[in-house]
């Protein structure tokens, strides 16, 4: 299904089509229904999809550089390896979905909800956590370099091998995190 280059919302539904490779820069997707869609690979550069509907899409390999994304609900997507640089993923709901290797540098998460959430080797060097939920995520081995993690429920978290240097965990929940092997200083204000 063709997507008009417009600056309206896309209104008809998505959900479960193949858009693999598409080019979707600047498109406006707000509020799109693009549930279990196959957007591997796709170029979403400055795409709005704040508040679609991307549960259990495949996202891998997309480029989401400076895409917006708050309120969106993705839910059990896969965005292994996808670029989300710069980023605003605010209040979205990304719980159980899998973003190993994927890049978030300088990406704003603020009340991103990833608790149980994959992040093996995700690159997350000066990305904005505050407040947000990362109980259970696997942070294996991720590069935080400069994060922002200040309120941060990371409880139970799994952050062995990864690099904290500079992070700032003024204010997190830091409850059964796993620490082994994690790299960096530490700042944590009282």
């Amino acid at each position: 299904m063709p997507i008009e280059d417009s600056t309206e919302p896309y209104a008809q539904p998505l959900s479960g089509s193949q858009l693999k490779g598409a080019n979707l820069a600047g498109r406006n997707l707000a509020s799109a229904d693009l549930r279990g869609a196959d957007l591997s690979g796709a170029n979403l550069t400055r795409a709005d999809l704040s508040n679609a509907n991307l549960q259990s899409a495949n996202l891998s390999g997309a480029n989401l550089t400076l895409a917006k994304l708050t309120n969106a609900r993705l839910q059990g997507a896969n965005l292994t390896g996808a670029v989300l640089k710069l980023a605003n993923l605010s209040e979205a709901d990304l719980r159980e979905a899998n973003l190993n290797g994927a890049v978030l540098m300088s990406a704003t998460l603020f009340k991103t909800r990833l608790s149980h959430a994959f992040l093996k080797s995700a690159n997350l060097i000066g990305a904005h956590l505050v407040y947000t939920d990362l109980n259970h995520a696997d942070l294996t081995g991720a590069l935080l370099t400069g994060a922002t993690l200040e309120y941060a429920n990371l409880t139970d978290a799994n952050l062995r091998g990864a690099n904290l240097t500079a992070a700032k965990l003024s204010y997190a929940v830091l409850k059964g995190v796993n620490f082994t092997g994690a790299i960096g200083f530490i700042r944590i204000a009282s």
